[in-house]
């Protein structure tokens, strides 16, 4: 493991750079994200809150729920308002990190890709009390602004920039970020990379020299479909039957032309995912389905993946809107 370290020190990303420099992300989708974490549009009818009725009695989880709802900034509302049920999942995998966690000897290490204001990492932090390092990072200063809002917590840190800024010579040497130089135990990708390039193998090669060696990368994403029909099926699914709880006709139909005809460009199919993921890792689940969204978790430490799962909570979700059995081995190999 420490040979392919080595390499991911050695290898050349200036082109996977460039290419990172030229997403829709950073360019034409800039103005979108900006406005929606500023609160400025994007803001939905009535803000979404945990269906409690979906998720059983447990008193990490409640206080997890609690805590999670007094820290939510304005893109943190319309994303969890846009994806049927990705709150009560958020909440779910934060108690499982938090779970996870309690059974380690040292503070666990996490990173979370791109995930506007932070607010899970940020409360499982708060919540850890010293158990849980995190960092966050997103491009935008407003989502900076939300996370800074409720003060500077002392096991939570927001890095100000686009997640392949985040390299390895800046967590040796920033002060902030030198506890993290050793590497995650869990790092979190959340919808970040389809909105830069459908490239995965290098995006997931590009992160995954910041995760120790039998740590967990976590990956929740928006998938193809090649049945296209089928596809749309579960789109309009997802805005008739979710999104317009929260959402006008109107705000639905502009965000479909602005934003989501461009991600969808970037979007691959759990196959192509899967071939991606198993350059780097040799075992990866999927352990949530809502619509076209999954949830995978991968790694080259079987037992952590079942350590892991073991503290994960049945999903909190309609069956209507699942269309996998959970969870479900994506892959496994054997060395």
């Amino acid at each position: 493991m420490r040979v392919e370290s080595m390499e991911h020190d050695m290898r050349d990303f200036s082109s996977f750079f460039e290419e990172c420099e030229r997403a829709p992300r950073l360019n034409e989708l800039a103005g979108f994200f900006g406005a929606t974490a500023a609160g400025r549009s994007g803001n939905p009818i009535k803000q979404p809150h945990v269906d409690r009725r979906l998720l059983g009695g447990d008193r990490l989880l409640d206080r997890f729920i609690l805590l999670h709802e007094r820290r939510r900034g304005p893109f943190d509302q319309h994303y969890h308002a846009s994806i049927p049920y990705r709150l009560e999942e958020e909440c779910r995998l934060g108690h499982a990190i938090l779970r996870y966690g309690q059974g380690m000897s040292a503070p666990l290490t996490l990173y979370s890709l791109g995930t506007a204001e932070g607010t899970m990492a940020r409360t499982i932090s708060e919540l850890a009390e010293g158990r849980v390092e995190s960092l966050s990072c997103s491009p935008n200063v407003e989502n900076y602004q939300s996370f800074m809002a409720y003060g500077d917590p002392p096991h939570a840190t927001f890095f100000l920039g686009p997640f392949h800024h985040l390299r390895k010579d800046l967590l040796r040497t920033r002060r902030e970020f030198t506890k993290f130089a050793s590497g995650f135990d869990i790092v979190f990708e959340d919808t970040t990379f389809q909105m830069y390039s459908p490239n995965r193998p290098d995006q997931i090669e590009f992160v995954s020299q910041h995760l120790k060696d039998d740590g967990l990368f976590f990956f929740v994403e928006k998938f193809k479909n090649r049945d296209i029909d089928e596809y749309q099926r579960r789109e309009l699914q997802k805005d008739h039957g979710f999104k317009a709880r929260f959402f006008g006709p109107t705000d639905i139909i502009e965000k479909k032309v602005a934003v989501l005809t461009v991600m969808n460009r970037n979007e691959v199919t759990l196959a192509e995912m899967s071939d991606a993921v198993k350059r780097r890792f040799q075992h990866c689940f999927v352990t949530w389905n809502s619509g076209n969204f999954c949830t995978l978790v991968a790694s080259n430490s079987l037992s952590n993946i079942e350590r892991f799962m073991s503290g994960l909570i049945a999903p909190a979700i309609p069956g209507e809107y699942v269309y996998a059995d959970i969870p479900n081995r994506l892959h496994s190999q054997t060395t």
